[in-house]
């Protein structure tokens, strides 16, 4: 049985423990290509319109596969702790993915209620089991294959050009080229330096978020705030930009918590979807350059 992995999603932060994880396992896989035209107008032909750019994306990669594996991993995203949640078209995607895209193989379809480590290690068993493997090869597997995700998370320097900039927004947005037009390419050929959530530990963005007045109930709330709240109370840089998909509810929240916090740094968001053209893009990105410059100088 050949896998098909859809490069979509938080794919983009994950894919290290993904793909060690099959590769452990020794299972037959494909990952569909990086996100170009092609898999955008796939996702716009196969997907309901009032869908954002990044689920739209999502269905072009899963049908660019189906003709190419016998099986195709899409998880039903439900919780990714105890109180908090994620967006609720990550809890339906399945059924999304299965009504609007005709001609689909087997879909591997286990909900995640967590990414601690025991939710993760019950979500990977579980799809381990339906491709015939037993318990002791899932877990040394699954340990060989967090340990690289690990890893992968703390290989992180702090870049070194003339301005840092802080790059938030959901994973996928800010780490699939195609969708943000290539945004961090762009910034360090103008000596601007981007840092992601992945720079800062997930403890100290916990502790950020306890000056709200409550809880995030969301998860990508809670990431981007509080690492937009830490790098700007320590100077880490000189700017954010937050890149946010057109009609995100999520999003619309969690900007203006942002901006009720970080008061003396200049906040660019740059809004997407499959209309965004790049020379508007990068026109701003450009004002933006400009005052940080005015502003450093």
């Amino acid at each position: 049985m050949k896998i098909g992995i859809p490069k979509g999603l938080l794919y983009y932060k994950y894919y290290t423990f993904i793909d060690s994880f099959l590769e452990e396992l020794q299972v037959d896989f494909i990952t569909s290509q990086d996100t170009n035209r092609e898999i955008l107008d796939l996702g716009v032909k196969n997907s309901v319109d009032d869908a954002c750019l990044p689920i739209k994306i999502f269905h072009g990669h899963v049908a660019s596969l189906k003709d190419k594996c016998d099986a195709i991993l899409v998880p039903r995203f439900m919780s990714t702790s105890k109180g908090e949640y994620i967006c609720p078209k990550f809890c339906g995607l399945p059924e999304m993915v299965s009504n609007s895209i005709e001609g689909l193989p087997k879909l591997i379809v286990e909900p995640i209620y967590g990414l601690d480590q025991k939710h993760l290690y019950n979500f990977s068993n579980k799809i381990a089991k339906k491709m015939g493997f037993n318990n002791h090869k899932v877990r040394e597997a699954f340990i060989n294959a967090l340990d690289k995700q690990r890893k992968f998370n703390t290989q992180k320097s702090m870049p070194q050009n003339k301005y840092k900039i802080a790059l938030v927004g959901h994973p996928y947005n800010v780490f699939d080229k195609y969708m943000n037009m290539d945004i961090i390419n762009k910034l360090n050929k103008i000596n601007i330096s981007a840092i992601t959530e992945e720079y800062v530990e997930q403890k100290t963005i916990n502790e950020e978020i306890k000056d709200l007045f409550k809880r995030p109930f969301w998860y990508f709330a809670r990431n981007s705030y509080g690492f937009a709240s830490y790098v700007s109370e320590n100077k880490l840089v000189d700017g954010i930009i937050y890149i946010s998909s057109f009609a995100c509810g999520i999003d619309s929240i969690v900007i203006e918590l942002i901006k009720d916090k970080v008061r003396d740094i200049p906040i660019l968001v740059l809004k997407i979807d499959e209309q965004t053209g790049e020379a508007g893009f990068d026109t701003r990105i450009e004002a933006f350059t400009d005052m940080l410059e005015r502003r450093c100088s």
